[in-house]
């Protein structure tokens, strides 16, 4: 059974955080610890969480690329692929769901559907998996130390859990310029494209600072595009065919391909895409309309998007 979870304020976790994004969640069985912050991230690099001992969280998060991929979908073990695109996990212990169809509760929960997907890594029989891991002398010792017991997908799910929720991005020029007043890194067309963004299309509805999500889940037309049925899939009730979590844009520069299934590759495919009024899904959000921008306009706009860049974390990872 997993515990209640209580809100930690993100004390001493990431680089230059400067926002009132709220707190970071953790399990009240697993708070916040330096040290199992750094077990979890040598699980987290390590391929012999997967079956054939190739792919590693990593592989799929990449911290250069804000800890996507820049692949359209997955690719896991034997070069399988999955249906989705890999999103960003900074900032993700701010999350109240997971998955893109938001079906999975706590990070812990969710760090067993990668490991044990057999287009992922692979683990169709966690056992294996833990008397694996579990043979391998420092991951045992640092169980015992850590958690106080020998090492098992407790212990595997929640040191991922602890290092996820280290993953703060929130220093990028915008924050720089709208929270603290400093507009050294922040342009002049960046500061016209946020206005584009907030006042004229109004994607704040969506897209709401500090977080520049509702974490919603919606329908935005790009259902047509694949098969996936998203949150359906979950519920079985047809008015959810379509529906997906609305992504962050933070590090949005860094995260290409865009959507669910990686369809549109670059900043501009997305202001075009939008522009147009999404795709023509019977679910699609009644909030996207159709609207009209000249070329120095949608400039600015991707401006905006490139201002909300932070790669202060990287830090911790050079």
């Amino acid at each position: 059974m997993f515990s209640g979870f209580y809100a930690c304020e993100n004390e001493g976790v990431g680089v230059g955080s400067i926002l009132p994004m709220g707190v970071v969640k953790y399990d009240s069985l697993n708070p916040y610890d330096v040290r199992v912050t750094a077990f979890g991230k040598q699980l987290f690099f390590d391929a012999r969480l997967s079956v054939d001992n190739s792919v590693s969280c990593s592989s799929c998060h990449h911290p250069a690329r804000a800890f996507t991929d820049g692949q359209k979908t997955a690719e896991g073990i034997s070069g399988r692929r999955t249906m989705r695109n890999s999103p960003t996990l900074l900032n993700v212990g701010y999350q109240p769901h997971f998955m893109f169809d938001g079906a999975i509760p706590t990070l812990e929960m969710q760090a067993l559907v990668p490991l044990r997907d057999t287009n992922e890594m692979g683990n169709i029989d966690m056992q294996k998996l833990i008397d694996k891991l579990s043979a391998i002398p420092e991951y045992q010792q640092l169980s015992l130390e850590l958690y106080g017991r020998n090492f098992d997908a407790f212990v595997l799910t929640r040191a991922l859990g602890n290092f996820q929720r280290s993953l703060i991005s929130q220093n990028s020029a915008f924050d720089q310029w709208y929270y603290n007043k400093d507009s050294t890194h922040f342009s002049a067309s960046a500061k016209r494209g946020y206005e584009i963004f907030s006042k004229k299309l109004y994607c704040t509805s969506c897209h709401t600072p500090p977080n520049f999500t509702t974490y919603e889940i919606v329908n935005n037309g790009a259902a047509v595009l694949n098969s996936d049925e998203g949150l359906y899939k979950i519920t079985g009730d047809s008015a959810d065919v379509g529906k997906f979590k609305i992504p962050t844009l933070r590090n949005i520069s860094l995260t290409a391909p865009y959507m669910h299934n990686g369809t549109l590759g670059s900043l501009y495919d997305i202001v075009q895409y939008y522009s147009k009024g999404g795709g023509k899904h019977p679910n699609k959000d009644g909030r996207i309309k159709p609207y009209e921008l000249n070329s120095k306009e949608a400039d600015d706009l991707i401006q905006f998007f490139n201002a909300l860049t932070d790669t202060s974390y990287m830090a911790t990872f050079r």
